[in-house]
């Protein structure tokens, strides 16, 4: 049996999702997006995992798809990659992941590293990332997530910039334009990245995706749909065995240990 393409471990409530290709530069081949997807899907099935921290083996993260072996898969209704059981990492297909993802990258992190990035929740860099999203310079265009998501988070000069150059920028470039919400010393990204995602995970769990979904479904439908469901969304919560546990907590000054029910 091969190696996985990407491995997959817990650490409590986290899931630790890593792209595992370092002799190719962790290129995107068929099998590692399938991987990946199904990986995405454990974490979202799975009540007793909070947070997926997704990092890469190796000194770079990607290097972005490998087109010899993608470009035969991909027909007139795009490129079919996630398997039965699996989720979309990128969201490109309508579904989306419904608990937190914090990005760990170091290296080179292109095209699909940075959609990837678009789609996650939090990305930690390491101060040596060099990014680019050069799919204009192989005649095609990114197709995952970039031309809808770069311009809403980055600015659209930024993000015209960066996409129709395929010129290369650096961390502290990313951080500047909220890409990357930290930079750190390279070597201490996935630890930084982890701890962050176990801060997430002591929070109560139901009320975390609540929150990511309504966040999400403001920047998808509008603030005024954000609003009209937050009664009720609220109402849920309040009824909830974790509501109840983060009153005492406060009434007792302790701290709380979430169930997720």
């Amino acid at each position: 049996m091969s190696e996985p393409r990407v491995t997959v471990d817990r650490d409590g409530h986290l899931l630790l999702i890593g792209l595992n290709r370092p002799e190719k530069m962790n290129a995107a081949d068929h099998r590692l997006l399938s991987e990946l997807a199904l990986a995405y899907g454990e974490l979202d099935r799975d009540p007793e995992l909070r947070v997926g921290v997704v990092y890469a083996h190796g000194e770079h993260f990607t290097s972005g798809l490998d087109l010899a072996d993608i470009a035969p898969r991909i027909g007139a209704s795009g490129l079919d990659m996630v398997p039965e059981g699996g989720i979309h990492p990128w969201g490109m297909d309508g579904t989306r992941v419904s608990k937190p993802v914090v990005l760990a990258v170091q290296g080179t992190c292109l095209t699909l590293g940075i959609e990837l990035a678009l789609a996650s929740d939090i990305v930690v860099a390491a101060s040596d990332t060099v990014f680019a999203q050069l799919e204009v310079a192989r005649a095609i265009l990114p197709f995952g997530g970039a031309t809808t998501r770069f311009a809403a988070q980055a600015g659209w000069g930024n993000a015209m910039r960066w996409m129709l150059t395929g010129d290369r920028f650096d961390a502290h470039e990313a951080h500047r334009i909220g890409i990357v919400q930290e930079v750190v010393e390279p070597g201490t990204q996935l630890e930084r990245a982890t701890a962050i995602a176990q801060t997430i995970a002591a929070q109560a769990p139901l009320a975390v995706q609540a929150t990511l979904a309504n966040a999400r479904l403001a920047v998808a439908e509008g603030e005024t749909a954000a609003a009209t469901r937050l009664p009720s969304d609220l109402v849920r919560l309040m009824q909830t065995e974790d509501a109840r546990i983060g009153v005492e907590a406060f009434m007792t000054r302790s701290t709380p240990q979430f169930i997720g029910r």
